[in-house]
C-alpha cells in the first residue's frame, strides 16, 4: 500500500492559521491537540481544528506544497480553505482515519 503525505491547515476559534505536513494526519492532529510541545506555535495559540488537508504521493511533493502555502498571504490561504470547506468545520471529526477533504 502506498504511503500518503498530507499538507494540512489548522485553526482555532479566533481564526489563526497554521500550515503543516505529515505522513500520518490523524496522529499529527492528535499531537497538536495534546499540545505535546507546550512552546510550539500550535500549543501557544490552541490550534485544534483541522480545516484543510491535501494528499500527495511523495514527501517531496508535500513539502513543496507546504512551502508554497506557507509563503502565501493569509487571504490566499483563506480562499483555499473556503474552496473546499466553506463552513470551516473540523474535518478530523467529520472524516474517519486520515481521509480529510482537500
Amino acid at each position: 500500500m502506498a504511503k500518503t503525505y498530507w499538507v494540512y491547515i489548522l485553526t482555532n476559534r479566533s481564526g489563526t492559521l497554521y500550515v503543516g505536513m505529515t505522513n500520518d494526519l490523524e496522529r499529527r492532529v492528535a499531537e497538536h491537540r495534546a499540545q505535546v510541545d507546550s512552546k510550539a506555535f500550535t500549543a501557544r495559540y490552541a490550534l485544534d481544528r483541522l480545516i484543510y488537508a491535501g494528499s500527495y504521493a511523495t514527501p517531496s511533493e508535500a513539502i513543496q506544497r507546504e512551502k508554497q502555502i506557507k509563503a502565501w498571504r493569509r487571504s490566499k490561504k483563506v480562499t483555499l480553505v473556503n474552496a473546499v470547506n466553506p463552513s470551516w468545520r473540523d474535518l478530523s471529526e467529520a472524516q474517519p482515519r486520515s481521509r480529510a477533504q482537500g
